[in-house]
């Protein structure tokens, strides 16, 4: 009997260490794809019988009747009928940051939950090559069991957490990204290496795979990621913030490792102002419920920015609140700052995309789509017997491998010039 039930044991820490494996390297086809959409639900928990819809708080995948979109299209064009002043909006645009300085001075880090579900959605925050693998198998039980747990999730459907109401799919590894880690997870593009990388010290300058949260707030991403990579030799994080308020209160935690993770202050709409590492170094860059904060008329410029700080191969992931989420649906009249983009009581802001701005707005970056969706869910109160639809658009993009024209010319005049 002893034997027996050792051998199961075995045999299931085979089956998580596959598991946890399989995740970590991004082997899962297909469904990097931007438009893919597997047979089998993504999501864990399917709502097939309408009348069992109050069993549970959150239902995956839900499909809209025509029905609910145009009630959803009615609430936004009530609520946008007012506008706010301008002199008010002008207001609201020039102190974003003591706006947001305000609420972490109120609620600390106690506001939002830790995005546990990262790795699960963005595998890519982790290097693809062997050292990273091999690292896996020497993980603990409590992480392999984890860990490989959100792989299953990913088989059968990730079940992410949405945002807090107030503030408030897919994902795998291409043939590019995994090419584009083996080629420039360890070296920089030709440019930098005979740049500041070379002469300049900076924080994670001896890194060889770095990653940067933009808009990281008190850290509910921070953690779980260095959490992650404590496992990832020659991993630097780097988090930054226009709230110091914010930044504070990630280096003060005690989770916080500034030998592994650089925390910063920075305005991402200030085109002019130095990052502390040079351009092009960045492996991941994350921008998970940032943007929709930013007015609508500088998001590109932000992109744009962002995209120089990748190194080629590099993958930004995105995530952010979609049209018609329920947050949007509960703004009253008088909030709207322009279309789809809105103020609330604290002074901070909210915008709400589609996935076709989405789309443009990261291309025209010079990034490459690898995935661009719709992410819907049903969100149930079973004490109150309301049902609230929440919308979030996920993406990936990656800076291409290849030279562009112009780096082309200019490669092959310097070597003429020889």
């Amino acid at each position: 009997m002893t034997c027996c039930l050792l051998h199961v044991l075995i045999r299931m820490n085979v089956i998580w260490r596959n598991s946890i494996s399989c995740l970590r390297i991004g082997q899962v086809p297909h469904r990097y794809q931007s438009d893919y959409h597997p047979a089998a639900p993504l999501g864990s928990r399917i709502l097939t019988d309408p009348t069992k819809v109050f069993e549970h708080n959150m239902w995956d995948h839900m499909q809209w009747s025509k029905e609910e979109e145009e009630e959803a299209r009615k609430k936004v064009e009530e609520n946008s009928a007012v506008r706010v002043l301008l002199e008010e909006q002008v207001k609201y645009e020039s102190e974003a940051s003591k706006y947001w300085d305000t609420f972490y001075k109120i609620h600390k880090n106690k506001f939002f939950k830790n995005r546990n579900w990262l790795l699960r959605e963005f595998p890519e925050i982790l290097p693809v090559d062997q050292k990273t693998t091999e690292k896996a198998g020497e993980l603990s039980w409590d992480h392999v069991k984890t860990n490989a747990a959100s792989c299953f999730s990913r088989t059968h459907g990730p079940n992410v957490p949405e945002e807090k109401d107030h503030y408030k799919k897919n994902s795998g590894s291409s043939n590019g990204q995994s090419k584009a880690r083996s080629n420039f997870s360890n070296s920089d593009s030709e440019e930098h290496r005979k740049g500041p990388l070379k002469t300049d010290l900076f924080p994670g300058s001896n890194a060889t795979f770095r990653v940067l949260e933009v808009g990281c707030g008190a850290g509910n991403s921070v953690f779980p990621i260095l959490n992650i990579l404590q496992n990832v030799p020659g991993s630097f994080l780097y988090c930054c913030d226009f709230a110091s308020e914010a930044v504070e209160l990630v280096k003060s935690h005690s989770s916080y490792r500034a030998a592994q993770c650089s925390a910063f202050v920075h305005d991402v709409c200030d085109d002019g102002l130095p990052y502390p590492f040079p351009d092009g170094i960045l492996d991941v860059i994350l921008l998970v419920f940032v943007l929709s904060s930013i007015h609508p008329d500088r998001m590109q410029s932000v992109v744009n920015r962002l995209s120089k700080l990748l190194k080629p191969g590099g993958m930004l992931l995105f995530r952010d609140y979609g049209r018609y989420d329920k947050t949007q649906l509960r703004f009253k009249k008088g909030c709207c700052l322009s279309e789809n983009f809105y103020v609330r009581g604290d002074g901070t802001r909210a915008y709400f995309f589609t996935k076709g701005e989405v789309h443009n707005m990261f291309c025209k970056a010079g990034l490459d789509q690898k995935q661009n969706l719709v992410d819907r869910r049903l969100q149930v109160n079973r004490k109150k017997q309301v049902k609230m639809h929440r919308v979030w658009v996920q993406g990936k993009f990656q800076k291409p491998l290849h030279l562009t024209q112009n780096s082309s010319k200019l490669f092959f005049s310097l070597l003429s010039d020889d």
